[in-house]
């Protein structure tokens, strides 16, 4: 990527938000742009980071035998109806809906109608089960208190996945696989969550667990138990049996160990049982011929919230503490090095010119800096805003073909030719 081409010019950053300093760094540099509370637009390089986040996940829901379909947002009241969500989600605001002479449309604030819908008609009998269906998609919810930027907002995307199994017990294994998948997800991403216990709420259903990131930019407290990696809830205290559910459910004998955290809520997965296939009639022909209720589950990532978490975790500090840009990990950046020419020397123009299209050639990622009017140093640090992990800046000091390379989280440089690059990014 050229970066004359993106119309970046350079920002000097003030009155950085002090709760999220990552994304007020987005907004400033025009990496984000806000057009209400809420509604948030994308630049290259967050939406690039968001497409590595999703191939992730896709990749890894895959693998675990998991298929790939897309819903629309756009779905009629009927389907709300049908499952008795409609006048909840209407009357506390949530839902947008918009009338027509064709009738009443909703925009979707969640899945599970619409993917039973779907289901419906294509897993008719035993034979089709078990399956697990999934989405990455924009939901639209109308929050009252939109919060973090990217954290609640209006409009975001959204990984929901949904399982149909025959009976509980095969709920309980499409539960398991799933859990499995979203923690290698994370772990892929380079977030390090904590699954935790948590109350089905207005999800109904038999059991959930939420996927926490230790983070004092996260809204909600759970209490956690550092030696065995367990967290809860708070909201499961309010149980009049909680005690006895934490026991059977979990295995957790006694809460006396566990200490108060705050934390970020990234993912959300639901044991539901029959409820939804009862309200919407979704059942399946079984081997003995009779009709049958599909079991599900429900399984969600935010995936921008998974991004905003990602800036947040890559955030890098200048000499005197304060906020100065990212250093996206390695394995997941849009790009893996920024090359920083010399504009004025033509023939330092032309070697990084050349070492940028071999690059492209091998299908490394790469960004030059050939904006004509910026100075050196105000390059070198919109590198960091843009949160490339490597640097090499080809000027006076830059000998032959070799290269130094910076890496912009611990500023360490080593000296490497173009092969050696290569081979590194490779």
């Amino acid at each position: 990527m050229r970066l004359s081409q993106t119309g970046m010019g350079t920002t000097k950053l003030n009155n950085i938000d002090k709760m999220y300093p990552g994304q007020s760094i987005l907004l400033q540099t025009g990496q984000l742009v806000q057009y209400g509370a809420g509604i948030i637009g994308y630049g290259t390089l967050p939406l690039l980071l968001r497409k590595n986040i999703e191939k992730i996940m896709i990749d890894t829901l895959n693998k675990y035998g998991c298929i790939q379909v897309l819903l629309p947002t756009l779905q009629p009241d009927t389907i709300w109806k049908n499952s008795g969500r409609y006048d909840q989600y209407v009357n506390d605001g949530t839902m947008l809906i918009t009338e027509s002479n064709k009738g009443i449309f909703c925009l979707a604030p969640t899945g599970e109608e619409a993917m039973l819908e779907y289901a419906r008609e294509k897993l008719k009998s035993y034979k089709n089960l078990p399956v697990t269906y999934y989405q990455i998609g924009e939901k639209f919810r109308n929050e009252i208190r939109t919060r973090g930027y990217l954290l609640r907002g209006k409009v975001f995307p959204m990984l929901d996945a949904y399982s149909f199994d025959l009976n509980e017990e095969s709920m309980e294994k499409s539960y398991e696989n799933i859990r499995k998948a979203f923690l290698e997800i994370y772990e892929k991403i380079g977030l390090d969550v904590i699954p935790i216990v948590a109350d089905n709420g207005a999800m109904g259903g038999k059991k959930s667990e939420e996927f926490m990131l230790i983070s004092n930019q996260g809204e909600d407290k759970i209490l956690y138990n550092e030696k065995s990696k367990i967290g809860l809830n708070t909201e499961i205290l309010e149980k009049e049996n909680y005690e006895e559910y934490l026991k059977e459910e979990y295995g957790i004998e006694s809460i006396s160990d566990f200490e108060e955290i705050r934390t970020m809520e990234l993912g959300h997965i639901f044991q539901l049982g029959t409820r939804y296939s009862e309200m919407m009639n979704g059942k399946y022909i079984g081997q003995d011929g009779k009709e049958k209720l599909y079991y599900m589950g429900c399984y969600g990532i935010g995936v921008s919230r998974t991004l905003a978490a990602l800036y947040e975790q890559s955030l890098i500090r200048d000499k005197q503490n304060e906020p100065s840009g990212f250093a996206l990990p390695e394995k997941i950046a849009p790009f893996k090095l920024q090359i920083v020419p010399k504009m004025e020397n033509k023939e330092k123009l032309e070697l990084a010119n050349k070492i940028y299209e071999k690059l492209q050639e091998e299908n490394i990622n790469v960004i030059i800096d050939d904006r004509e009017t910026i100075t050196m140093g105000a390059k070198i640090k919109d590198c960091k805003i843009l949160g490339t992990p490597y640097l090499t800046v080809i000027g006076d000091k830059q000998k032959g073909e070799k290269l130094e390379i910076e890496d912009t989280r611990t500023g360490e440089k080593v000296i490497l030719t173009v092969e050696e690059i290569i081979k590194k990014f490779k």
